[in-house]
């Protein structure tokens, strides 16, 4: 997501950081260069007129003028107009999930159909789940789209949740308030509820969903956009905003949009701070909004924070554990450790995911990178690990020609595949052998080494 404005306005921070002194020609020229990066990135006209109006307020004033380095003070006013843009000025608290109330806590989801809302809901409950220890209860009040109830059974059940089974011949309002009570009866603490959908907003949808409103009183309503929709985004979301006394935004499809202009616009044009982003279809694919982190995301310089949380949740910290304990012994790093490596790195999103964090100056080299490439040759790795037996992934010098053919027949690769698999081990184990040695020392030297050496993990 963003890459197309990522892109355009890190060359406009490059040229200004480089600017002894701001003069008026300058200044102009830059902000005609972010009207149209933002434009071209699909954010409503509106919010661009805003936003430059801002920037030009504070870049003509005291605040740039007498600053010992101009150019960068003015990219340090853009960064701060972009964050209370998608909402930094709301304050962390805002971006956040009340969930302070006696329990069970109603969340009500709205959206149109096709944006995303029953599998955000999934997400949602594996989230809170996860990351707030609650017991969640999901059902759906959707009783016109074929298939949707299933669809929400079929999703809690991956998020580790409660179901609440309704069916298409009961009313919502009647599906809201039994599982409201089972909910209360069962000590749930959340109950999040799917509403059902239309291809465009009509008086019979509005009035269902005011009316599930009225008998739930959700502490949460949470309209889910699809980021891909564009300019189309902001004037649904405006409509349910006027129609809902909504709480908060999720936008979803966040990483098969290349623009990002409604991430910038439905904050401004609701007045409701972005909650969630979806970024992955994957169940834990949900992540919690940080606008001072999308803020730096956008002008290229990364968002390391998410970075660091993201690796923090798919790190199996028992598992790193041994593996530290076991180095510490002297025992050798093998291809089975290499495996869980691996795996470690897909659970945080994949590759995409991980490169959309990085700052500019990485992503330049990032963007050599095939995501969808490296990611196939992720599985094929795994198959040939998984094609070796026990003793061979222990001791991985018993794989010989004979072996290698045995190997590549049963992962359906070549030969040439497990040979550069054993070849980028054999690397990625020395590195691990001097690092067991402990110093910051052999660290470096080991890590220069690596970089001469190998590529590293598929497609870095």
């Amino acid at each position: 997501m963003l890459n197309t404005l990522t892109q355009r306005l890190s060359k406009v921070v490059k040229t200004l950081k480089g600017e002894a002194r701001l003069t008026e020609a300058n200044t102009a020229q830059t902000l005609r260069e972010i009207r149209m990066a933002l434009l071209e990135a699909d954010v409503a006209l509106p919010v661009v007129r805003d936003l430059i109006a801002h920037v030009k307020e504070k870049a003509l004033g005291q605040e740039v003028l007498t600053s010992l380095s101009p150019g960068q003070a003015l990219v340090g006013v853009v960064h701060k107009e972009l964050a209370a843009l998608i909402g930094a000025d709301l304050g962390k608290q805002a971006s956040q999930l009340n969930l302070a109330v006696q329990p069970p806590a109603v969340i009500l989801m709205a959206g149109l159909q096709g944006a995303g809302k029953t599998t955000t809901v999934g997400k949602l409950a594996k989230y809170l789940i996860e990351s707030r220890d609650k017991k969640v209860l999901t059902v759906s009040a959707d009783v016109y789209r074929p298939a949707a109830i299933e669809q929400l059974r079929s999703v809690t059940a991956q998020a580790g949740g409660q179901w609440f089974a309704s069916t298409p011949d009961q009313k919502p309002v009647e599906i809201a308030q039994a599982a409201l009570t089972y909910a209360k009866n069962h000590f749930c603490d959340v109950l999040i509820v799917d509403t059902a959908g239309r291809l465009a907003i009509d008086q019979a949808l509005m009035a269902e969903i005011a009316q599930l409103h009225q008998t739930l009183h959700p502490v949460e309503t949470l309209f889910v956009v699809d980021a891909m929709q564009g300019q189309d985004a902001v004037n649904v979301a405006k409509a349910f905003a006027d129609a809902l006394p909504l709480t908060g935004i999720v936008l979803t499809k966040t990483d098969g949009d290349s623009r990002g202009g409604a991430a910038l616009s439905v904050r401004h044009v609701t007045g409701k701070p972005i909650k969630f982003i979806g970024i992955s279809e994957k169940i834990g694919g949900l992540e919690a909004f940080d606008p001072e982190g999308f803020a730096n995301r956008i002008l290229g310089m990364g968002d390391i924070v998410a970075l660091v949380e993201a690796a923090g949740k798919a790190i199996n910290l028992h598992e790193a554990g041994k593996l530290a304990e076991k180095l510490k012994k002297g025992n050798r790093f093998d291809l089975e450790d290499f495996k869980n490596q691996i795996g470690q790195m897909k659970n945080m999103g994949g590759m995409q995911s991980m490169l959309d964090k990085l700052p500019a100056q990485f992503q330049q080299a990032a963007n050599k990178v095939d995501p969808e490439d490296a990611a196939k040759k992720v599985r094929r790795m795994e198959g040939i690990i998984n094609s070796m037996t026990a003793q061979e992934r222990a001791k991985p010098e018993l794989i010989k020609a004979s072996r290698k053919r045995r190997i590549a027949a049963g992962a359906g690769v070549q030969v040439q595949e497990v040979n550069r698999l054993l070849n980028e081990f054999e690397q990625i184990s020395g590195m691990m052998k001097k690092i067991s040695g402990g110093g910051m020392g052999k660290l470096m030297r080991a890590m220069g080494a690596f970089k001469k050496g190998s590529s590293g993990f598929p497609g870095m």
